[in-house]
Parts: C-alpha cells; sequence; structure tokens
C-alpha cells in the first residue's frame, strides 16, 4: 500500500523540481535560496490580528442581515427580542471560554473532533465528524453563499425577488472562488478575511451611528411598549434563540486552525477575549439601530433588514448597505470554507474520513482535497435549498455537539488531570453550557416534533453502518478498492500525506 503512494509522492516531488528548472548547475544555489525547506505540513501562518478577523469574519456574515426577523418574529415583541440577542451573546462567550481551555490543553486542528476523540474515544469523534463534514459544514457554506447571492442579485431585479436560478448560480460561482482561494495560498485567504472583515465593520459602524442620530431626533416609539406581546412558550423562545445563535456561530472557528496558530497559547484565548464581546456589542447596537428606525412590523414585512434600512435612512447612498452586506457574507462564507477544510483534512488524518482528504499541496501547503471536498458538498446542498429549515437542521446537529464538548472538559477534569491547562474556565461554565445544550436541542422537538429533527439523528447514528466494517474491522477490499482511487487523485492534485510532526 505505502509503496504506491510513496511512488506517487516522488514523482510528484520531481515533477515539481523539473518545474522549477533545477539543473546540475544551479542545484547548491537553490538549495541555499530554498533553506530551510518547509516540511509538507500545515504552516503556522495565523497571527493575532488573523485569528481576531477569522472569528469576528465568520461571526458577522449573513446573520445578523437576517436573523433579526426570525428572532422578533419567535420573541414576540422587541424587549424580549434585544435581550435574546444579548443572552446570545453572553453564550456564545462562555462556550468560547471552554474551547480556549480546550484549545491550549490539546493543541491539535480539527476543533470538537479532538476534543471529543481525547475525552470519549474514536466512536463519538467519528460521529461527530462524520455529521460535520458531511452535512453541517457544507449546509452552513450554503446558506451563506445563498444569503451573499440574494444580496448580490437583489439590485439587479428591483421591485421583485431575484430569479431561484439566479442566485444559485451565483451562489455555486462564490463557492467556486472561494475554494480556489483557500486552496492556492492560506495567506491569501487570510488577508481576504482581514479585509471582509474590516468592511463588515465599517458598514455595522455606520449602521449604529445612524441608529444613534436617529434616536437622539427622539425616535423611540418601538422601545416605548417593548414586553407588549411577548412569547411565553417554551419552544419559540428556543427556536428565537436557534436563529440568534445562528448569527453568533463561528465563536468556535479558531479551534479548527489550532495547528496552524502562531503561538497558540497566547493567540487563541486573546482572539477569543476580543473577539466576541465585540461582535456582541455590535449585534445589541445594530438591533437598536433598526428598531429606532422601523417599526416591528415593517421589520418583520422586510426581505432585507439592512437593505431596507439604508433605504429609510441613507437614502441617496443606501446602495452602500448592499455592497457592504454583499463583502460580508463573502467573508463569512470564506472563513467557513477555511475552518471546514481543516476538520476533514484532521478526520482523514486519524483514519475517520477517505485518506486523500488529509493530503496536502506539496506546492501550496494548504489541504486543497479537503476543501474541493467541502465545495463539492456544499453545491449539492444549494439545489434545494430553504433557508431557515436548514438552520433548524444546522442547530439541532450542531447544539447536540457543543454540549458533548463542554461535557468533555467536564470529563477531562478527571480523567486527563496530567494535561497542561494554561487557560482554566470554572467547571460552573461548561456545566451551564451542557444545561443550556440540553434545552436547546429538546425544546423545540418537544414544542412541534417535526421529522427534520427524526431525520437528522437518523442520519448521525447512520454513519455506524460505515464506521463498523471500514473504520473497526478494516476490511481488506475497502484498502484495495481505495488505493488506487487515492494514488490518481495524489498525482493529479499533486498533494503528499503530510509529515509527522511529532
Amino acid at each position: 500500500m505505502h509503496q504506491k503512494t510513496e511512488m506517487g509522492e516522488d514523482s510528484i516531488r520531481k515533477r515539481k523540481e523539473s518545474k522549477n528548472g533545477s539543473t546540475g548547475l544551479s542545484v547548491d544555489s537553490q538549495a541555499e535560496d530554498k533553506q530551510p525547506v518547509k516540511a509538507t505540513v500545515l504552516q503556522k501562518d495565523v497571527g493575532l490580528l488573523s485569528g481576531i478577523c477569522l472569528i469576528v469574519g465568520t461571526m458577522i456574515g449573513s446573520g445578523i442581515f437576517i436573523s433579526p426577523k426570525a428572532v422578533l418574529l419567535y420573541s414576540g415583541a422587541v424587549g424580549p427580542c434585544l435581550l435574546i440577542w444579548a443572552a446570545c451573546g453572553v453564550l456564545a462567550t462562555l462556550g468560547a471560554l471552554c474551547y480556549a481551555e480546550l484549545g491550549t490543553m490539546i493543541t491539535k486542528s480539527g476543533g470538537e473532533y479532538s476534543y471529543l476523540m481525547e475525552a470519549f474515544g474514536s466512536l463519538l469523534a467519528y460521529l461527530y465528524s462524520w455529521t460535520t463534514v458531511m452535512v453541517l459544514k457544507p449546509s452552513a457554506f450554503a446558506i451563506i453563499t445563498l444569503s451573499f447571492a440574494e444580496y448580490a442579485s437583489t439590485p439587479f431585479y428591483p421591485g421583485c425577488t431575484p430569479p431561484l436560478i439566479v442566485t444559485k448560480c451565483l451562489s455555486a460561482a462564490a463557492i467556486f472562488l472561494i475554494v480556489t482561494v483557500n486552496c492556492l495560498s492560506v495567506k491569501l485567504a487570510s488577508y481576504m478575511q482581514n479585509l471582509f472583515t474590516a468592511a463588515k465593520l465599517f458598514i455595522i459602524l455606520v449602521i449604529v451611528v445612524a441608529g444613534i442620530l436617529m434616536l437622539a431626533q427622539g425616535k423611540s416609539k418601538s422601545f416605548s411598549n417593548a414586553f407588549e406581546g411577548s412569547s411565553s412558550s417554551v419552544g419559540t423562545i428556543g427556536l428565537a434563540f436557534y436563529n440568534g445563535l445562528w448569527a453568533y456561530d463561528g465563536w468556535n472557528q479558531l479551534n479548527f486552525i489550532t495547528e496552524e496558530l502562531k503561538d497558540p497559547y497566547r493567540n487563541l484565548p486573546l482572539s477569543i477575549l476580543i473577539g466576541i464581546p465585540l461582535v456582541s456589542v455590535c449585534y445589541v447596537l445594530v438591533n437598536i439601530a433598526y428598531f429606532t428606525v422601523m417599526s416591528t412590523t415593517e421589520l418583520l414585512l422586510s426581505p432585507a433588514v439592512a437593505v431596507t434600512f439604508g433605504d429609510i435612512v441613507l437614502y441617496p447612498l443606501s446602495w452602500v448597505v448592499p455592497l457592504f452586506v454583499v463583502m460580508s457574507t463573502f467573508g463569512s462564507a470564506n472563513g467557513s470554507c477555511f475552518t471546514a477544510g481543516r476538520l476533514a483534512y484532521v478526520s482523514g488524518r486519524e483514519g475517520h474520513m477517505v485518506k486523500i482528504l488529509s493530503y496536502i499541496s506539496l506546492r501550496r501547503y494548504t489541504p486543497s482535497p479537503a476543501l474541493i471536498f467541502n465545495g463539492i458538498l456544499a453545491i449539492f446542498y444549494i439545489i434545494p435549498a430553504d433557508i431557515n429549515t436548514l438552520i433548524n437542521y444546522f442547530s439541532f446537529a450542531q447544539w447536540a455537539f457543543y454540549g458533548l464538548t463542554a461535557l468533555a472538559l467536564i470529563v477531562m477534569r478527571f480523567t486527563r488531570k496530567e494535561l497542561h491547562r494554561p487557560v482554566k474556565v470554572p467547571i460552573v461554565i461548561p456545566g451551564l453550557m451542557v444545561l443550556v445544550s440540553c434545552y436547546l436541542v429538546m425544546a423545540p422537538i418537544i414544542d412541534k416534533p417535526d421529522l427534520e429533527y427524526l431525520y437528522c439523528t437518523i442520519f448521525i447514528f447512520s454513519g455506524l453502518l460505515l464506521y463498523y466494517p471500514f473504520i473497526h474491522l478494516k476490511v481488506n477490499w475497502a484498502r484495495k478498492l481505495m488505493r488506487p482511487i487515492t494514488m490518481h487523485l495524489q498525482l493529479l492534485m499533486e498533494v503528499v500525506p503530510p509529515e509527522k510532526s511529532e
């Protein structure tokens, strides 16, 4: 098995040398130029600023421009709506603090996957990677690019909804472009993330300042009876939290790329402590700005809340808002793609996905097979896409795994006492996260037991049908079948297995 892989690797290296123009005369000079030679592993190219931008840029995407309607609809009034936005920020911060301890204790990429593996073993980690790599990550990528496409195409169809085929084609084009950039260079993807994060913070500042000016002019009608008509249903409040937390989703993204962080012990917790409170403040202020300008009815009827806000407040320059929203959603999609590729890469490396997903580009040092695989799945999810159904489906499974990860932190306090913990949070915090996760998973099912939750559960456990023969038993015929496929894909994409760094 290894002979053919090594043959493929050798032929790729030789081909790379020939393309670089190696000759007998210039070998020494080229060797000097290229010293030190990089190991074929993911490089530590992500610093503190890029880490903060990844968190902020992935969290602030389409959510704040789509979710305000859903949070208001399920909460029933302005007061509880704003309280839910603030509570979601607190929850995201508490969750991220747990992840700061986990990420500095286990400095492996892959987020929850690596922590579940350490705490509970191979089976649960596999079910997580199966669900996340096959459904959660690509569906999130699809949702964000669909939001991008809706905002990007709306100005070209004034007075009506853009045709579905246009939205979906534009979404597919965005996926193709983002995957290409991420395959070409980690630094290029980071620069793009930093640029789009600056753009989205700028438009949020514009919206907040405009809202403050309108409040100063006495436009506070929406806040006069803020709690009138509040929802009292446990299930609908759970759904309001779902949609609010969808906007906050991304607080755990830095843990997916721990191996690529410069000085993770410092930069991981620092990025979290700067990034997430910043986003929480932005979200609450943006919602206050929305309610200052629009009544609850206007907000619920708006096809695109941020664009309607721009039309009312910034009339001659109202085109600025959709332009920056497009940039914001594109940047969020880039962050989602960046981290999703790392999860597929790590699970491939551990033998829980096909081996080719764990290979790295020989020239670019990017996990290109994993990135391409995530992009292909995202394009499939675009075809039947209904954004709200996908959000509920996504949140149900995601919060089950967030709860298990918080439980993993508690378990490892007793089972892995020897591990170094540069960051240590009070055990009450992961305990609270477990309880909140249980509520967010169970409440909507009890309130409205839709079939989509059953489908999601069946899909998660269907992974066992593959786990037992291919991972537990490691059947020979599967290896024989995959060997030539892996070798040909390896030669086609010029990728090699990562070098052992430990």
